[in-house]
């Protein structure tokens, strides 16, 4: 929870406040800046930093889903235990490194 709100926070001061991606592409819009290239750029930047924390908000929601459903720290592809230095290092983590490993073989 508390990484959730601290995720949130971060967001909130990025962006001046909770504004959609809409509201910040506005802000952005390429034809009002001197720059093009600077302005395409910074807007990229920004909707790429978006997509992260995004990413990292979702995982934060399924590691709490998983602790309700008393499934947290257990892998969710083969169901063994995840070891605890693990999860201390990546409280979101939802497979094993076995797992992990396999899954980014194939990606």
């Amino acid at each position: 929870m508390h990484e959730r709100t601290q995720l949130l926070q971060r967001i909130a001061q990025e962006r001046g406040g909770l504004v959609s991606r809409a509201d910040m592409a506005a802000e952005h819009d390429v034809r009002s800046f001197d720059d093009r290239a600077q302005a395409i750029s910074e807007r990229n930047d920004e909707f790429a930093m978006n997509e992260h924390e995004t990413a990292e908000l979702g995982d934060i929601e399924a590691a709490l889903e998983r602790i309700d459903a008393s499934t947290y720290g257990q892998c969710t592809d083969c169901g063994v235990r995840i070891p605890s230095a693990r999860l201390n290092a990546y409280p979101t983590a939802k497979r094993c490194i076995d797992c992990q490993t396999l899954k980014e073989q194939h990606r």
